[in-house]
C-alpha cells in the first residue's frame, strides 16, 4: 500500500484528537510507519528525532528489544484475563514494584487504561472516602488555574483549560480554583519567591474558609504540562502539601506527565519530599508501549473501603475491562528493569544540563523567544511578539504550529501548545541528539519568524 493510499483512508475514515478536521483535510499528513531508537520513520523512509516522545510517553526509545521480548513472552503465556474475581502474576508483581518505587506510604495500586481514568479514579476514591468517613459535606475539589488532568468529565472539571469548560460546562462538577504559581506574566511580579508566597496565601485562605467542604486538592507536581510547561517555584508543592494536611484535605498528585524520570527523579514529588494521598500514573508507565495507568493510594484510604460481607456499600464500584492488562504490565515491568540496568536516572542531570546550555546558547536571545521553561527534560519555549513586554503573538498566525511544522524539515518532530514549543524527548536521548533537537527549533524559527 502506498503513502497516498494510507492518507486517503485516513481522510475518509479517521477523526483525529484535538484537531481541526477541516484543516487536516486540507493538509498533507506525515505517515509514520516505524520506530527505531529515538527516531520515527515515515512511509517514505525519512527519519525524524522524536522530540516529544510520541506525546510524552516514550521513555527508552522505540522498538526496544527488551520490552518487545517481554511482551512476546507474556503473549505466549496470557494475553488477557480480568481482575474481577481473579488475579494474574504480572499485575501483582507490577503493583509491588510501583509501591516500592513510589513516595512513602503509597501502598495500594488500582489499575486503569490512561491518564484521564487514573485521575477519575482518584477523584471518585477521594469523594467516596469522605462519604464513608461520615463527612459527606466534603465533596468539592480544588485545582490550579490552567491545569490539565485529562478529558473525561471528572478530569475536565478539575482542569483549568477554558475551551473545555466553554464547551462542556453544563456537564461538569462545580470545582474551586486557585492561582497557578508561575512567574512569567504573573500579577505578583517575576520573582519566584513572591509568586510562591502569593499563591500559597490564596490556597491557605481558601482552605481556612472552606476546608470543611473540600475533599481534595489536585496538582501537577512542579510542572503544569498542557498549560505550556509552567514550572512552579521551589517549595510550592511542599508547602501546599502541608496546608492540605493541616486542613484535613486529601492531596492528589497527577504525575501522568511528570512521572518516570521526566523531571530528573522517578516521580516529581520526590524533589520536595512530598507523599500525596493519591498518585496518578500513565504515559511513561509502560515505556510508551501500551495503554496502562495506575492510581496509587495509602493504606489509610484503602482501609476505609474494607467491609464485611454484610456491608458491600464500602466496595469501590469502578473498573475497566482491561484493568491490569497482562501485556501492559509486562511492558511496564520491562521498562522498570531498563531504568535500573541502564542507570537512566543517574544519566539525567547531565542530559538536562546539556539541554539547558543548548537552549541558552541557541534560543535565549532570539527576539521571538519570551521565556524558556525547563525542569529535567521537560521544556517549553514560549514565542512572543515582543520580548520586552511579553506581548503574545496573534493567535491567528499559529506561529507555534508553523515552527513545529518547519522543524520537520530539519529532522525533528515537535508539537506546540499554542505558541509554546514543547521539547520532551525520550530519556534515552544522546548528547548529539540534544544538540539536533535545539538546533532544529532555532532553524525552524529562522524559517518562520526571522
Amino acid at each position: 500500500m502506498t503513502t497516498h493510499r494510507w492518507i486517503d483512508l485516513d481522510k475518509r475514515f479517521l477523526w483525529h484528537p484535538f484537531t481541526s478536521m477541516r484543516h487536516w483535510l486540507d493538509a498533507t499528513p506525515l505517515v509514520i510507519e516505524r520506530g527505531d531508537g529515538n527516531y520515527l520513520i515515515d512511509t517514505e523512509g525519512r527519519r525524524y528525532l522524536d522530540g516529544v516522545s510520541s506525546l510524552w510517553v516514550t521513555v527508552h526509545g522505540h522498538n526496544r528489544p527488551e520490552i518487545n521480548q517481554a511482551i512476546r513472552d507474556q503473549l505466549d503465556r496470557l494475553a488477557h484475563s480480568t481482575l474481577l474475581g481473579l488475579t494474574h502474576p504480572t499485575a501483582a508483581e507490577l503493583a509491588a514494584r510501583l509501591a516500592e518505587l513510589a513516595p512513602p506510604g503509597l501502598e495500594r495500586v488500582f489499575y486503569s487504561d490512561n491518564g484521564s481514568t487514573a485521575v477519575e479514579i482518584a477523584l471518585k476514591l477521594a469523594f467516596q472516602y469522605w462519604q464513608l468517613a461520615g463527612r459527606p459535606e466534603k465533596r468539592r475539589f480544588v485545582h490550579l488555574e490552567h491545569s490539565y488532568h485529562g478529558d473525561t468529565l471528572g478530569a475536565v472539571a478539575v482542569g483549568g483549560i477554558p475551551v473545555f469548560h466553554e464547551v462542556f460546562g453544563p456537564l461538569l462538577l462545580e470545582t474551586l480554583s486557585v492561582p497557578s504559581p508561575h512567574p512569567y506574566r504573573h500579577p505578583a511580579g517575576p520573582s519566584p519567591d513572591a509568586v510562591r508566597e502569593h499563591c500559597l496565601a490564596a490556597l491557605a485562605r481558601l482552605l481556612d474558609e472552606r476546608a470543611g467542604e473540600i475533599a481534595a486538592f489536585i496538582v501537577e507536581p512542579l510542572v503544569q504540562g498542557a498549560a505550556g510547561m509552567l514550572v512552579h517555584p521551589p517549595g510550592y508543592l511542599r508547602e501546599a502539601a502541608e496546608l492540605c494536611r493541616r486542613h484535613d484535605v486529601l492531596l492528589i498528585a497527577d504525575e501522568v506527565a511528570t512521572g518516570f524520570g521526566r523531571t530528573g527523579a522517578m516521580f516529581a514529588c520526590e524533589h520536595e519530599g512530598v507523599s500525596p494521598d493519591f498518585l496518578c500514573l500513565a504515559k511513561g508507565l509502560t515505556g510508551g508501549y501500551t495503554p496502562l495507568a495506575a492510581t496509587l493510594t495509602t493504606q489509610r484510604v484503602y482501609e476505609m473501603f474494607l467491609s464485611s460481607s454484610a456491608d458491600e456499600r464500602r466496595a469501590f464500584y469502578h473498573g475497566h475491562t482491561f484493568t491490569g492488562h497482562p501485556l501492559g504490565c509486562a511492558a511496564a515491568l520491562a521498562s522498570l528493569d531498563l531504568f535500573e540496568r541502564d542507570g537512566v536516572l543517574a544519566s539525567l542531570p547531565g542530559k538536562a544540563e546539556r539541554l539547558r546550555a543548548a537552549l541558552a546558547r541557541n534560543l535565549a536571545s532570539h527576539p521571538r523567544v519570551g521565556d524558556i521553561r525547563q525542569r529535567g527534560l521537560m521544556v517549553g519555549v514560549e514565542l512572543v511578539a515582543e520580548r520586552d513586554d511579553a506581548r503574545p503573538l496573534p493567535p491567528e498566525l499559529a506561529t507555534g504550529a508553523r515552527v513545529c511544522a518547519a522543524a520537520r524539515d530539519h529532522g525533528v518532530i515537535l508539537r506546540p501548545l499554542g505558541d509554546v514549543v514543547v521539547l520532551m524527548p525520550p530519556l534515552s536521548i544522546t548528547d548529539d541528539e540534544i544538540d539536533l533537537l535545539v538546533t532544529s527549533v532555532e532553524r525552524a524559527l529562522a524559517d518562520v519568524a526571522p
